[in-house]
């Protein structure tokens, strides 16, 4: 005991405290339940569905579960990028437990397309227009965080782009904003104005931010990659860019197609196009791809 004290002595004179006044702390700290730790009674009343149809409630805790999740990944991607050392085995262990998460969201997915009663959610979707899944912004913070912008730019639009131009330019032409523009008028949906509205500024100096520190950054600069980095990062890659959205466009298909009819979006996207990763090729890491892989990114599986 007389160790463990000092220890904790020890511990706060280097961070300038006198260790006893967190002993007599503890000594009146009431004792920590699984409830109060976890916020469960709080968490439970962030359920605030717009309808009455009881599978509403499914689907606001499900997109709520998704962003705990991707929360998990950003936190993972954070250590890396921010680490003082290139690490490879400290980056393979991080990507391996991002896959891990991406696993679960891309496995429980059957939750939305197939735990929810159609007639309910083809009604109920209806009262969250201009409201769409398009609009989370964890998962474009991570893009970027991931890679260079360049890779997720419009496959169209990236020639016009050097190495000299700047991130925040080139999100003018991200693959994502194709989902909310008109194609045939060209003006961008109401979905697509409220969400730049509210973040664009953010993802503008977030894409600068990380242009010399993101993932696909720190993979070019090693001379080789282990041949464990190397698989957990095409996995990665894969789940983000293929399984995830091939899962999105099944739910889609399955609710918006069923009837035999293309039914809109909440948010007005072209959404057949905007989910499958063919027409987008969005690859985080290409140095890892062969060109025949990019070439046909999206119709090939990686196990």
């Amino acid at each position: 005991m007389s160790d463990l004290l000092n220890s904790i002595d020890d511990k706060y004179k280097a961070l300038g405290h006198d260790s006893t006044v967190f002993l007599k702390g503890l000594l009146h700290s009431k004792p920590l339940d699984y409830w109060d730790y976890i916020q469960v009674d709080t968490l439970l009343t962030l359920q605030k569905p717009k309808t009455e149809f009881t599978d509403e409630y499914i689907f606001v805790v499900y997109h709520q579960i998704t962003e705990l999740l991707l929360a998990l990944v950003k936190h993972e991607i954070t250590q890396i990028v921010e680490a003082k050392e290139i690490d490879q085995a400290f980056i393979a262990l991080k990507v391996g437990r991002i896959n891990r998460y991406m696993d679960v969201m891309e496995s429980s997915f059957t939750v939305m397309s197939q735990g929810m009663d159609y007639q309910q959610y083809n009604t109920f979707r209806l009262s969250l227009a201009p409201a769409s899944g398009f609009q989370a912004v964890s998962f474009r913070l991570i893009e970027l965080m991931c890679t260079d912008v360049i890779n997720i730019v419009k496959p169209s639009e990236r020639k016009k782009y050097s190495a000299d131009s700047s991130p925040s330019e080139m999100l003018q032409d991200v693959y994502w904003k194709d989902a909310g523009m008109d194609r045939a008028t060209g003006k961008k949906s109401l979905m697509l104005i409220r969400f730049e509205d509210k973040y664009l500024k953010q993802l503008e100096e977030h894409a600068d931010a990380m242009k010399l520190k993101n993932l696909n950054h720190i993979i070019l600069s090693l001379p080789e990659i282990s041949d464990e980095l190397k698989a957990a990062l095409r996995r990665m890659d894969y789940v983000f860019n293929v399984k995830w959205p091939l899962a999105h466009l099944k739910t889609a298909e399955h609710y918006l197609l069923a009837s035999g009819v293309k039914t809109a979006s909440t948010g007005m996207s072209d959404w057949q196009k905007y989910l499958h990763p063919h027409y987008q090729r969005r690859i985080f890491f290409p140095t890892i791809w062969t060109n025949d892989e990019i070439s046909n990114w999206g119709n090939f599986e990686v196990e």
